[in-house]
């Protein structure tokens, strides 16, 4: 970590971890999805639809825990700070999710747009969290 203490600031280390997670999470949501779909066979009924909210949950789902592992690489107890942190950040994009991907598969449900607004602000949050927080523990 001396290393990278002298190379570069906290702010574009935590965001080239979160870049580079968010890339391997959404390239990997596209491989699980393609085989899913080849092996199961695809019972959506708006496949373009779900295609966005898998990439869209992926990113999500990639930034909320590259997060929390930054924080827990800097505390003694990794695993307890993981679990603590992450349930009351994960839960509502869960929820949020679950919402969105019902409405795929359901042909007479539409998705909303103040859903999918309401998501990306948390991941917005979450990638503002992480700018303004990681600085902090950096030093230590």
């Amino acid at each position: 970590m001396l290393y990278y203490y002298s190379i570069a600031s906290p702010a574009s280390f935590v965001l080239a971890k979160l870049l580079f997670n968010s890339l391997l999470m959404l390239v990997m949501s596209l491989l699980s999805l393609l085989l899913f779909s080849l092996f199961l066979g695809n019972p959506m009924q708006k496949a373009g639809e779900f295609v966005g909210l898998v990439l869209l949950g992926g990113w999500s789902l990639s930034l909320v825990f590259t997060f929390l592992a930054a924080i827990a690489a800097k505390a003694q107890q990794n695993a307890a700070i993981m679990a603590i942190l992450g349930f009351p950040i994960i839960i509502p994009q869960l929820l949020l999710l679950m919402k969105l991907s019902n409405t795929a598969f359901a042909p007479l449900l539409s998705i909303s747009t103040n859903t999918i607004l309401l998501l990306v602000a948390l991941d917005a949050m979450i990638v503002l969290l992480a700018v303004i927080l990681f600085p902090f523990l950096w030093k230590d």
